[in-house]
This record gives C-alpha cells, sequence and structure tokens, in this order.
C-alpha cells in the first residue's frame, strides 16, 4: 500500500485525484494539503473540504500557501470557473481544518512515519513542498519519491514553452528538482493528450450512477467547454489523477529516466521544465561544457496505458459509491 500526501489546488481534476485516492485500496491517503493555483487558497481548500464532505472521505485537510515564492500570483479562473470549482454542486464541509499549516502537515507527517515509506503527490503549484524543504531539509531523506502533475518536455499551456503549476511557481518547482531525491514528472504531454475522459470513460461513469457518477460528470461538463474553447483539447483531460494511477499500478505509466531543470528567468521561457533525457542520448552538461554536472535521476511520464486508467476510475467510484450507500 502506498501511503501518500495529496497537495493540491481543487481545480476539477484535483477533485477526481482525491476520488480516486480515496477509492482504492492500494492507496493510503494520509491527509490532503492545499494550495493557491486554479484559485485562491481559501477556495481551494473549501473545494478540497466539500469534496470530502460530499462523499464520505475522512482525511486530514491542511490549508497552504496562500501565493508563490516570489513570482506574481496567477489562477486559472478561465479554467476552472470562479470557485475553482464551477459546474458541480457541492455541500458546505462539515469538519473542520486540521490545525497546522500544509507546511508544518507535510513534515510532521513524514517525520513521524518510517523513511522511505511516504510519497508525495503535488498536483499544483509546487509552493508548500518547496517550502516543506526549506524549513525542514530533513524530509529530502526521507520521502520515498514525489510524483508531481506538472511540466512538459514538448509542450506549455499558460505559455508557448511552460505549463502551469510549475510557471505559477518556477521558483518552487526549481527547489523541488534540485533536491536530491527521485521525482516522476506527470507532464501535459501524458496528461493533456491520453488521459482524456473519452466518450467510452463518460458513458461507463454514468452506468455506475449516483450522485458520485453525478458529479464527475459535471465536472467533465464544465471542463470540456473551457478545454475545448481554450486549450482545443477534444475531450476533458484527467491530468491529476494520473499520478494517483501511476502510485496504485506503475505499469500504468511508460516512463524515461531524464535530468529535469525549471527556466526561472527566461523572457519567454519562464516555468519551462528542461528535460535531458538519458535514453536520447543526453548532453553531460546543462550550459554547455562548463554546465553543471548531469544526473539523470528523474523521471519522465511518457506513455499511458488508457483503458487501465479508465478501469482504476470507474472501479474507485464504485467502491466510493457503495461505501457511501
Amino acid at each position: 500500500m502506498e501511503k501518500i500526501i495529496l497537495d493540491c489546488d481543487p481545480g476539477h481534476d484535483d477533485a477526481i485525484a482525491i476520488l480516486l485516492a480515496a477509492g482504492n485500496p492500494n492507496i493510503d491517503l494520509l491527509g490532503i494539503t492545499t494550495v493557491s493555483g486554479n484559485h485562491n487558497v481559501e477556495n481551494t481548500t473549501r473545494n478540497a473540504l466539500s469534496t470530502c464532505t460530499a462523499y464520505g472521505i475522512k482525511v486530514p485537510v491542511a490549508k497552504g500557501s496562500p501565493g508563490p515564492l516570489v513570482s506574481d500570483q496567477v489562477l486559472a479562473v478561465e479554467i476552472h470557473g470562479e470557485t475553482g470549482l464551477d459546474g458541480p454542486e457541492l455541500p458546505p464541509a462539515s469538519f473542520d481544518l486540521d490545525r497546522r499549516h500544509a507546511v508544518d502537515f507535510i513534515i510532521e507527517t513524514v517525520m513521524a512515519h518510517e523513511p522511505k515509506t511516504v510519497t508525495l503527490v503535488p498536483v499544483g503549484p509546487y509552493t508548500n513542498i518547496a517550502l516543506a524543504i526549506r524549513k525542514d531539509p530533513r524530509i529530502i531523506g526521507r520521502v520515498k519519491k514525489v510524483v508531481a502533475m506538472g511540466g512538459s518536455y514538448t509542450r506549455g499551456n499558460i505559455t508557448p514553452a511552460a505549463e502551469f503549476n510549475v510557471y505559477a511557481d518556477p521558483e518552487a518547482a526549481d527547489v523541488v528538482f534540485r533536491a536530491d531525491w527521485d521525482v516522476t514528472m506527470v507532464g501535459l504531454d501524458l496528461t493533456q493528450t491520453q488521459a482524456l475522459a473519452t466518450p467510452d470513460l463518460q458513458d461507463r461513469v454514468r452506468a455506475v450512477g449516483g450522485p458520485i457518477a453525478k458529479f464527475i460528470l459535471d465536472i467533465w461538463a464544465f471542463i470540456a467547454t473551457t478545454h475545448g474553447g481554450l486549450l482545443q483539447i477534444a475531450y476533458p483531460a484527467i491530468h491529476d489523477a494520473c499520478c494517483v494511477a501511476a502510485l496504485i499500478d506503475p505499469a500504468i505509466i511508460t516512463t524515461e529516466k531524464a535530468d529535469i531543470r525549471v527556466e526561472t528567468a527566461g523572457r519567454w521561457t519562464k516555468g519551462m521544465t528542461v528535460c535531458n533525457f538519458e535514453k536520447m542520448g543526453g548532453m553531460r552538461h546543462f550550459g554547455g561544457t562548463a554546465g553543471e554536472q548531469v544526473n539523470f535521476r528523474h523521471t519522465v511520464a511518457m506513455k499511458l496505458d488508457h483503458q487501465k486508467f479508465c478501469d482504476l476510475i470507474v472501479d474507485a467510484l464504485e467502491r466510493l459509491s457503495r461505501n457511501k450507500a
């Protein structure tokens, strides 16, 4: 069983990641931490609490960082709406936030467990993770791995070069990728082209029936309007759940080793994730022969088994529906 902390900014696809993590028996969801990203941290926190309330998910929820380390705040209101989770109806939260700040929750949870047993799953901007590293660097040696939604090796979705989560706080992403731990980058190259809510998947969810199926379908109905109109994606992308799916069944995602660096200062390339692939004859230095030594310690998600991914989503919804009944 994978013990995880889901660091998120709900957000429509974040809500699906929460449901997948809570609904699969191979995941031990130790807690949810929230961050500013898709919307401000007040709304993302409310959305996390309401999602947990609606579907009986009883885990600690800790509110985190209200903005990036250095950069000006960027939100995705045009994608996720005025609440950050427009479309579906959610009840008010029926339980209180954890008393700790998300950064302290991350540190205390990692340190309370045996070394190399807790995985961090940031699916919003990486601000909380970077601040946790700065506050207590010991977590670097104790975390099992980091599986992060964000970045890209070919494209952006907020600029031509940059994916939103990394662009929203590139300095935080730089801290996370430079740390001496294993990071898997699940980026747009996979999520925006392969992890799609196809008509077949939507039909399978519809067949589950009940409030939870309606919730997911309402999410996809809303996102279809913004993804189709703004991003020109044929079907809604289920970005964040890919990270959880990769922990449930590592065979779902094919990866390649790389050294990943984050551009923090480029005029046109701020937030770009520069991927130096080992398999593709990666250069041995960044910045030429006088540059930094390369360490192929990261992995980049390349290919998704869509059928298995869909099976996991449907299975989690069925389990949560039974538990709620």
